[in-house]
């Protein structure tokens, strides 16, 4: 009887830590930054461990030292007075250099160990992990000072091992996002060179010509035909400035943390009146904004921001319209400018990147959208999600 309660008893504590391996898991691939992925990561392990203290060190391009340290246990104000990070020496060394994990009871008996610089905490048992993910090394997992036991069991050391595997995938995807991000910056700053080069600097330029013939014309005493194209400079360069706006309200970053749907997009459209002198109506329904999931806010909010940027740079309005409302059990965003409107044909290219992003936002909310010319002038941009 014995034996089954015991047996028992350590089928709970395996199911107990297999849950929390499955929540860390999802928690660790829940982010797509890389410094918040590393921080969870170092978290999970201390959880998992049962650690007072835990750390993730990431190498160099070399693999001989590490690059960043993360840490959970120690306050900042401890972290402060040790000032000196550790660099990959010791037994961090051995995980970092061996590939292979280590468990000891009292790392200061380990023959590599170079003991703590002034104002480190004392630590005396030890485990290490390494994380890696087809064959290359993103990092290594160090948990010191078992809470209520002298040292780590080797049920410790699995489940670490299997937090490691989970953490190599979490680390790879957060580096492989980063990557198109930055990718993305690359690809929208050549497109923002173009568009600068082929608009704004093109018109400037032809308003100089201008300028230079209309001093021509001074000089010859030609002063009736020199207003009439100092006029139309004057026009050019106005219309130039329009332009100016609408790039800096495409461009200008906007924080919205997805709480208030209805301010946020008042501040935006302030912004957007004062940028582009266009007119605005906005209204808005709250119990629309109330159904809303804050993912759902933040995506109407951007497809918002790009739709009045399409409005800014190529519609020609003088008015704009922004409802918010429920529509039956779902929640509807108008956009509609009193514009130029679009043929069928040209749409796609004159929006560009801007109807893409929509519709990836609209896609991941199961929502549906549609971008049509409005019989008076104009465009109406909708948008529908689901409760």
């Amino acid at each position: 009887m014995a034996m089954n309660s015991q047996a028992s008893q350590n089928a709970e504590v395996l199911a107990r830590q297999l849950m929390a391996l499955r929540e860390a898991a999802l928690a660790i691939s829940g982010d797509l930054s890389l410094a918040d992925t590393l921080r969870r990561i170092v978290r999970a392990a201390a959880d998992l461990g049962d650690a007072h203290y835990a750390a993730l060190g990431v190498p160099d391009e070399t693999g001989e030292y590490l690059a960043e340290f993360v840490t959970t246990g120690l306050s900042a104000e401890a972290e402060a007075r040790i000032g000196h990070r550790p660099s990959g020496h010791g037994i961090l060394g051995v995980i970092l250099h061996e590939g292979q994990s280590l468990r000891l009871r009292d790392l200061h008996e380990h023959p590599r160990s170079v003991g703590f610089p002034p104002n480190h905490p004392p630590m005396t048992s030890f485990l290490g992990v390494p994380i890696t993910r087809k064959g290359e090394r993103l990092g290594n997992l160090y948990l010191t000072d078992k809470r209520n036991a002298d040292e780590f069991t080797a049920s410790d050391q699995h489940l670490i091992e299997l937090l490691a595997t989970h953490a190599g995938a979490a680390i790879e995807n957060a580096r492989l996002y980063a990557r198109v991000q930055h990718l993305r910056v690359v690809e929208e700053r050549q497109r923002i060179g173009m568009d600068l080069h082929d608009g704004i600097i093109q018109s400037i330029y032809a308003v100089g010509l201008t300028l230079e013939f209309v001093r021509v014309q001074l000089d010859d005493n030609e002063v009736a035909a020199a207003q009439v194209r100092l006029a139309g400079a004057v026009e050019a360069l106005n219309a130039t400035i329009r332009d100016i706006r609408a790039y800096i309200l495409d461009l200008r970053p906007r924080r919205f943390e997805g709480d208030n749907l209805v301010v946020g997009l008042e501040r935006l459209l302030t912004e957007f009146k004062a940028n582009t002198l266009i007119a605005v109506t906005f209204t808005a329904e709250a119990e629309a904004d109330a159904q809303l999931t804050p993912e759902a806010r933040l995506a109407l909010f951007h497809i918002a921001q790009e739709a009045l940027s399409n409005t800014a740079k190529h519609s020609r309005a003088s008015q704009v319209e922004v409802n918010l409302r429920r529509a039956g059990a779902d929640v509807a965003l108008t956009v509609q400018d009193n514009g130029r409107g679009f043929s069928a044909a040209t749409i796609e290219p004159q929006i560009g990147h801007g109807l893409a992003n929509m519709r990836e936002r609209v896609t991941a909310l199961r929502g549906s959208l549609s971008v049509q010319p409005v019989e008076s002038g104009g465009t109406a941009v909708r948008v529908t999600i689901p409760d």
